[in-house]
């Protein structure tokens, strides 16, 4: 089968697409920082289903790091049918306490890898008439639900992007989808020691289920996909809430990191 490169994809959702694909059958190219969480990936991907894994460790908050995905993405002779940009971050501080450099770091991640990973893709998709994006945004991206947080500023780009984008693409055969989950299980709630206990149950979603439905809304070609009837709703919701009701929702903050 065609291959896909997933970056982030050690760990959350990136790792739960990367599992997916591979059991599929798809041969992969895995993007993320650190060398041997890629090693140990690949390596346990091509013993439970017997694809072939390519890793590429690079830190996509660099020019030098999404320069290198971007000419493996845009290599014509190795041509990636699926790209999914889902490495990003969040940042677990008001922006009044953060610093510019950190500020810039998840723009370059959120907002400009997203740009120029989809661009080189583009580029090779669009001439063979075939290919699929999907961009991993947020359910908070439709509206301003972390006060002092950039991240849903970030995601309401991705997801504004991404739809148009796609809109554009798919009369030359190639899909581009945001994704946009709510709150989902991965490890980095905890190793961030960010204290999530009090959120209910029922507003948690599984990577595997999260992923599910991507493929799903991907194959039925949506443009935009909330996995969960509950998060569909909530969607809704925030994007038609007026702004001074918004304003007083309590924020549950957080800090979700893929990469």
């Amino acid at each position: 089968m065609p291959t896909a490169l997933v970056t982030g994809a050690t760990a959350g959702i990136g790792a739960a697409f990367a599992d997916r694909l591979a059991r599929d059958g798809r041969d992969l190219v895995l993007v993320a920082r650190n060398e041997q969480r890629l090693a140990d990936t690949a390596a346990e991907l091509t013993r439970r289903y017997g694809v072939a894994v390519e890793v590429l460790a690079a830190d996509l908050s660099t020019a030098e790091g999404c320069g290198a995905v971007e000419a493996r993405v845009g290599d014509a002779d190795r041509p990636v049918a699926l790209l999914v940009n889902n490495a990003g971050i969040s940042l677990h501080k008001p922006f009044t306490s953060t610093s510019a450099d950190d500020e810039e770091r998840l723009l370059w991640l959120n907002v400009r890898s997203v740009l120029r990973l989809t661009h080189a893709a583009l580029a090779v998709m669009v001439p063979r008439r075939s290919g699929a994006i999907i961009n991993v945004s947020s359910v908070s991206g439709f509206a301003a639900v972390m006060p002092g947080s950039t991240y849903p500023a970030s995601k309401a780009w991705v997801t504004n992007f991404s739809e148009s984008i796609g809109a554009a693409a798919r009369r030359h055969g190639v899909r581009v989808m945001a994704l946009c989950p709510g709150y989902t299980h991965t490890e980095f709630h905890d190793s961030a020691g960010i204290d999530m206990t009090g959120l209910p149950k029922f507003a948690w979603l599984e990577a595997d289920q999260v992923v599910a439905e991507a493929l799903r809304d991907l194959r039925r070609g949506k443009l935009l996909s909330v996995p969960s009837l509950r998060y569909k709703a909530a969607a809704v919701v925030l994007s038609r809430l007026p702004r001074a009701v918004l304003h007083r929702l309590p924020s549950a903050g957080g800090s979700r990191t893929r990469e």
